[in-house]
């Protein structure tokens, strides 16, 4: 019994100090809620493992992690998820070595497995213009969805970010909206006009329910409450559907859309980062390797000696 009592103290104890560095990520770091969690989930499912091989989560060293992490590619995760827990793992330890619950970081010399980098998936002008001809202008629901296809691919925003936007974040006079990106940084991206005058019909239509948010820019049907992300995903891939188009597009595939059409266009990557909120430019950097794709596909196309 007395044995039974220590584990159980032994496990609230590390749980208070998960805790403690989760609300760090979140508080600190800025680091999103759904970052956050994704972490929490990480350091339990690491703690599970290590609970199978009776170790505790302050003995365990650099064999424990590469036997988790192997544990994962046998289990035949993406790279880039065993990355992702990879990184939980030895960040948590970085804080319990900053906070003096471990003496020394058993982690710091840690390889983990880069992330492949995927090319974004994208449309081209012309399916973008098949995708933005499916919602009904002639209903209200039609009208808002229309408005959240061309904010997406006119203003490059995350699914996130537009729903979070509220109707004071946007200029319908400059043409300019406030985001709040990753890390809640705020950023001021412009929207084009098709996008503007999208939204003000949005705005000034007829049919919107009764007791709506007053202050959510994109509301739902049912009570007028803001719209969820999953709302706005489902409602991508009913209108690629109607398309004809892959019913994988989402959200991003618009967000990848502006990027890659702007610099095809001849846009400075520095202002397409600025636009797109990313912390650097090597992130941005992924983009011309698609204009240089769609260049090269020109070029074979169109130039006799190709």
């Amino acid at each position: 019994m007395a044995c039974a009592r220590a584990l159980a103290c032994r496990v609230e104890a590390m749980n208070e100090v998960v805790d403690q560095f989760l609300h760090r990520l979140s508080v600190e770091r800025n680091y999103s809620v759904n970052t956050v969690r994704a972490y929490a989930g990480d350091l339990a499912e690491f703690a599970g493992f290590l609970q199978g091989r009776d170790r505790r989560v302050q003995d365990a060293d650099v064999r424990d992690v590469r036997a988790f992490l192997a544990t994962l590619h046998l289990r035949g995760l993406a790279r880039s998820s065993v990355a992702r827990r990879g990184s939980a793992v030895r960040s948590f330890y970085r804080f319990l070595t900053r906070e003096g619950v471990l003496e020394r970081n058993p982690m710091a010399a840690l390889r983990l497995p880069r992330a492949e980098k995927k090319l974004p998936n994208f449309l081209t002008p012309s399916e973008v213009e098949r995708l933005l001809d499916q919602p009904d202008r002639s209903a209200w629901i039609g009208r808002r969805d229309l408005a959240i296809l061309e904010a997406l691919y006119g203003a490059g925003l995350r699914v996130g970010e537009l729903t979070a936007l509220d109707y004071d974040d946007i200029d319908l006079a400059t043409g300019l909206v406030r985001v709040e990106g990753k890390g809640k940084k705020e950023r001021i991206v412009p929207v084009g006009r098709y996008a503007l005058r999208a939204v003000k019909e949005y705005l000034c239509s007829e049919g919107a329910p009764k007791g709506r948010d007053p202050r959510a820019l994109f509301v739902n049907a049912r009570d007028g409450g803001r719209l969820t992300a999953r709302s706005v995903r489902r409602k991508v891939r009913k209108y690629a559907m109607q398309a004809g188009l892959d019913p994988q597009i989402s959200p991003h595939s618009l967000r990848h859309s502006c990027a890659t059409h702007m610099l095809a266009g001849g846009a400075d990557l520095r202002i397409v980062q600025e636009i797109l909120g990313h912390q650097t430019l090597s992130t941005t950097q992924i983009y011309t390797h698609l204009s240089h794709e769609h260049l090269r596909e020109v070029y074979q196309k169109a130039h006799p000696r190709a």
